[in-house]
C-alpha cells in the first residue's frame, strides 16, 4: 500500500487474540489483501496456510457478477509486519443515549508498511479480485473483514498456525443436502422442493424422504442422503436423489437452469416444473408401473424388497437405479439414437424385478442384497445403455465383458439377443 487508508473498526478480544471488525470496500480488499503464497519472505506461512485456489472460485465469481442477491461472509485477514495503528474514538452524544455503545470503536490506519493476507476466505478473495477485473463497479460494495495481527517471530508463527488450523478444523460447510433443502437460486433445488410440495404422487407424506433423523436427546436433525433403507414403509426416493434425477431430465429446457448461483425467472421455473413433472410421471408409468404398484401396496417395503423374496423387489424403488435410468436416458437423447417416446416404450418392455437383467449389476441374487460401489453403478449404466439403445455391437460386447469381470459369471443375455431385440429400431454399426 502506497498511501494511508483509514477504516472504521471495532476492537474486540477473544481468548488471547485482539482483533478488529472492519467494513471494507471490495476494491480495497482486492488491492490490499494478498494470498499467503504471494508474500515475499513468508515461505513458512505460505506452506502452512495457503489452501490452493481451485475452480470453485469460478462459481463464486459468477455469483458476484450475476446475482443481485450476492452476499459473502466475512474474511479473516492477518497482518504481516506487526499491529496496525488503531485510534479509539468517542461518538458525540450530548444526551447520553450512546453511553457504553461506543466502547471499542475507532479507526484503523493502514500506513503502507504492513502487508495483509487471507487467513480464511481465499476462494472468496480470489473471486472478488476476478470479479472486479470484469466489472469495476463491484469494487464499491462492502464486506466485513476480521483483522488479526501476525508477528514474525517463532511464537507468533506458531500462534497464527494454531488459529488457521482451528478455523478450518471447526468450520462446517453446509452439506449438499442442506443446499438442496435451502438454496433459492439453484434451479434444480427449487424445482425439487416444488415437486415434493405439489406433485400429485411425490408430494404424499414420506414418498420423498427429506430427513434421515429428527430429534433425539440432542435435538439432532439430519437430511436424507442418497440411500433409502429397504425397510422404509413409505419412501420412493430422497430429496437428494430427486435433485440428481431432475438434472438429466431437463433436456431441451432453458439454459437458465444451469446457472447454480442465479435463479431463473418465474416463467422459466413454472414451465420447467410442468415439463419435469410430466417426465417423472412417464418414468413412474413405464418403469414397471411403479406409481400404480405403490398406490396399491400396503407398504413401500413390500414393493422395494419383499421379505424373503428380495429378487422380486421393484428396481425403480432403488436410488442407484433411479439415477442410472435418468442418466442413461439423457445420454441416449444427447446421442440421438432414440427419442423420449421410444426410450419409454423400451423401458416398459424390460423385466422390472430386481433379480432380472440388467439390475443384476447392482443386486446379488444369492443373498438378496444390493451391491454398492462406483464400479457396479457404472456397470448398471453400461448395461442399461445396451438394453435401450446401444451405439454399436462393440458396446454390447464390452458391456457383457464388464459384467463377467465384475460379477464373475456370464451375462444372462447373449450378444445375439441384445442385437436382435433392437435391430428393427436401431442401426448397429
Amino acid at each position: 500500500m502506497s498511501n494511508k487508508t483509514f477504516i472504521p473498526a471495532f476492537k474486540a478480544k477473544v481468548g488471547d487474540w485482539d482483533y478488529y471488525i472492519c467494513i471494507m470496500k471490495y476494491a480495497e480488499v482486492a488491492r490490499q489483501v494478498a494470498f499467503a503464497y504471494e508474500l515475499n519472505g513468508n515461505k513458512d506461512l505460505g506452506t502452512m496456510i495457503q489452501r490452493g485456489i481451485s475452480d470453485r472460485t469460478k462459481s463464486i465469481t459468477s455469483y458476484l457478477l450475476d446475482s443481485p442477491h450476492r452476499f459473502l461472509g466475512s474474511l479473516i485477514v492477518a497482518t504481516w509486519g506487526g499491529d496496525p495503528t488503531y485510534t479509539s474514538m468517542l461518538m458525540q452524544d450530548p444526551d447520553g443515549m450512546m453511553e457504553g455503545l461506543d466502547q471499542g470503536f475507532g479507526v484503523l490506519t493502514f500506513d503502507g508498511t504492513q502487508q495483509y493476507f487471507a487467513l480464511d476466505g481465499q476462494h472468496r478473495l480470489k473471486a472478488i479480485k476476478d470479479a472486479i477485473k470484469q466489472n469495476p463497479e463491484i469494487g464499491r460494495e462492502d464486506i466485513c473483514v476480521l483483522l488479526v495481527s501476525h508477528y514474525d517471530t517463532p511464537d507468533g508463527k506458531e500462534k497464527t498456525r494454531r488459529l488457521f488450523t482451528n478455523i478450518n478444523r471447526n468450520a462446517k460447510s453446509t452439506t449438499r443436502g442442506e443446499n438442496i433443502a435451502l438454496d433459492v437460486d439453484d434451479a434444480f433445488a427449487v424445482l425439487a422442493r416444488r415437486i415434493v410440495t405439489d406433485h400429485l404422487f411425490l408430494s404424499k407424506p414420506g414418498v420423498v424422504k427429506i430427513f434421515s433423523r429428527i430429534g433425539g436427546d440432542d435435538g439432532d436433525v439430519r437430511l436424507a442422503g442418497s440411500s433409502v433403507s429397504k425397510t422404509d414403509p413409505r419412501a420412493f426416493t430422497t430429496l437428494a436423489v430427486l435433485y440428481e434425477m431432475l438434472k438429466p431430465l431437463s433436456f431441451g429446457l432453458s439454459d437458465e437452469l444451469k446457472l447454480e448461483n442465479r435463479r431463473p425467472s418465474d416463467d422459466v421455473l413454472e414451465e420447467s416444473y410442468d415439463v419435469l413433472a410430466t417426465r417423472l410421471d412417464d418414468l413412474l408409468e413405464h418403469c414397471g408401473h411403479l406409481g400404480k404398484v405403490l398406490a396399491s401396496a400396503s407398504s413401500a417395503r413390500d414393493v422395494r424388497a419383499p421379505k424373503g423374496n428380495e429378487g422380486d423387489g421393484h428396481p425403480f424403488m432403488r436410488p442407484v437405479v433411479q439415477k442410472a435410468v435418468c442418466q442413461t436416458v439423457r445420454e441416449i437423447l444427447d446421442q440421438g439414437t432414440a427419442n423420449w417416446e421410444e426410450i419409454n416404450s423400451r423401458l416398459a418392455q424390460m423385466d422390472w424385478r430386481m433379480g432380472a437383467v440388467p439390475w443384476l449389476a447392482v443386486f446379488n441374487e444369492q443373498n438378496g442384497k444390493m451391491i454398492s460401489g462406483k464400479d457396479f453403478s457404472a456397470l448398471l449404466h453400461q448395461l442399461l445403455r445396451v438394453h435401450l439403445a446401444p451405439p454399436s455391437k462393440q458396446e454390447i460386447k464390452r458391456a457383457r465383458k464388464a459384467f463377467k469381470d465384475l460379477r464373475g459369471s456370464s451375462y444372462p443375455v447373449t450378444q445375439e439377443e441384445l442385437e436382435g431385440d433392437l435391430e428393427d429400431s436401431l442401426e448397429l454399426t
